[in-house]
């Protein structure tokens, strides 16, 4: 008979062993996706649309990760996040212009209030090294716009945190327009510089040519450097994100998200434990801002709207509400689909030859035969009744569009009227739709893309197959 001693020591054991195997597949993933990343440096052009798509990737994942950890985990709906970017953005360009290039930035505001730059602060430090100069600088700059950004979280979290639902979101959401204005008032232009924009600071770009100048080795790879950059800080800041959600905080996060009146009997501090989580969300969020703006090379306030905090939503709802995974998938589905893939869709087409005409009609009346019948077959257990109602409706949607397929092949010559600027958002928003009606918990849910799960969906299948192998 096992004694509880042993049967604890090697469910211990299990556990480390289980953490090994899942560091190994982590590191096994990350060599791969840096080899596959160096491969499409030395294949493609430096301009491609891969190495954009990837930086604002990396940029919309942290914010992703940080809104799920309030809204997912939490269970605190909030809608702020773009003013906690904004606050982060303009913290990072504010500290990070170099002096020489503050009289043309704050051309209104008399050089602004701020005489000096991280970076060369840093390399005066460490005896004129620029590099070094650079990357302390930048570290820091990072780390405190995400300090102001939680720092503005505290004071406003006192009382909007006592809100609960619709209430918090809405005050959230007010607090956003409330510092996107305040930023682009001319009074405190002299540190905002107002409603001008604020750039010369260093990017993603400028960062890594800058280390170039001492390795020869950057400067032969430099778009992969610089992609490889926002991919870093992004790991370092989800995996601390990761930590916290698998700690005791975490832990206490979820059962506040779950029951508030069971959490706090069971001793969770709520006030506590809520500001926690808003201000972490919103320290993440300020690293993500900056990020954004070492993205862009400019920042303004004005486009830091509410519809930037409902992209970030998206993402989420996307991804799956509660899974971090999730968050990553989302945000470059969103990222690649809105700003790579679909562009072709807003350059206005002309078919004349019949071969090309065909096959655009063939192509667009499969894929509205599709949609029709993946409408029909997703409501075929609801009741008689409705089910031929929504049948109905469906065919004869399909039909009209066919219809009008049919005619455009038949007649000589027809611009396509949808292929024009703007249908690209038309098309995505329709995609979104499609994935929301079939994925309500979104694509991940609240799973997440591990090792554990991975070998479980194959012992699954194979399970699967092997029963009905033995059944027939």
């Amino acid at each position: 008979m096992n004694k509880p001693g042993s049967t604890k020591s090697f469910q211990n054991k299990l556990e480390r062993h289980d953490r090994k195997t899942q560091i190994v597949a982590d590191l096994i993933v990350i060599v791969i996706c840096l080899a596959v990343l160096f491969l499409l440096d030395s294949v493609l052009d430096s301009s491609s649309m891969i190495f954009v798509v990837l930086k604002k990737t990396a940029v919309y994942a942290v914010v992703a990760v940080s809104m799920n950890l309030l809204n997912g985990f939490t269970g605190l709906f909030s809608l702020g996040q773009a003013g906690f970017m904004l606050i982060g953005a303009y913290t990072y360009g504010i500290l990070m212009i170099p002096p020489g290039d503050r009289a043309s930035v704050y051309q209104y505001f008399n050089c602004g209030i701020v005489k000096f730059s991280l970076q060369e602060v840093f390399a005066g430090i460490f005896g004129g090294n620029a590099g070094v100069g650079m990357f302390f600088g930048v570290l820091i700059a990072l780390i405190l716009a995400g300090v102001f950004a939680a720092l503005f979280a505290f004071l406003i979290g006192l009382p909007v945190l006592r809100l609960k639902g619709d209430y918090l979101a809405i005050a959230t959401l007010g607090f956003a327009e409330i510092i996107r204005a305040l930023f682009q008032w001319n009074t405190i232009g002299g540190l905002t510089n107002g409603s001008n924009m604020l750039r010369k600071f260093p990017s993603f770009d400028s960062i890594v040519a800058g280390w170039a100048a001492g390795c020869p080795f950057v400067a032969a790879h430099i778009p992969f450097f610089s992609t490889l950059l926002p991919m870093i800080i992004a790991a370092i800041c989800i995996s601390l994100i990761v930590m916290l959600i698998h700690s005791s905080y975490g832990r206490s996060f979820k059962a506040i998200r779950d029951d508030e009146v069971a959490a706090e009997a069971m001793g969770i501090n709520l006030a506590k434990h809520k500001m926690l989580a808003f201000c972490t969300s919103s320290f993440f969020a300020g690293i993500g801002g900056a990020m954004l703006a070492m993205f862009q090379t400019t920042i303004q306030a004005n486009a830091f709207k509410s519809s930037m905090t409902y992209e970030i939503l998206l993402i989420v709802v996307i991804g799956g509400i509660g899974s971090v995974t999730g968050s990553i998938l989302g945000a470059f589905l969103f990222v690649a689909a809105s700003e790579w893939w679909l562009r072709f869709l807003d350059t206005e087409m002309v078919f004349a030859d019949a071969g090309t005409k065909t096959g655009f009609s063939v192509f667009a009346i499969a894929i509205v035969v599709l949609l029709a019948a993946l409408v029909i077959v997703k409501n075929r257990g609801k009741e008689k009744k409705d089910f031929h109602r929504i049948a109905i409706i469906a065919s004869a949607v399909a039909f009209i569009v066919i219809a009008a397929l049919i005619n455009y092949l038949l007649s000589p010559s027809m611009n396509v009227p949808l292929l024009r600027s703007g249908f690209r958002l038309v098309v995505f928003s329709l995609i979104i739709m499609i994935i929301v009606l079939f994925y309500r918990r979104g694509i991940m849910g609240t799973r997440e893309l591990n090792w554990d799960s991975i070998t479980a969906f194959f012992m699954k299948r194979r399970n699967a197959e092997k029963e009905g192998g033995e059944k027939a």
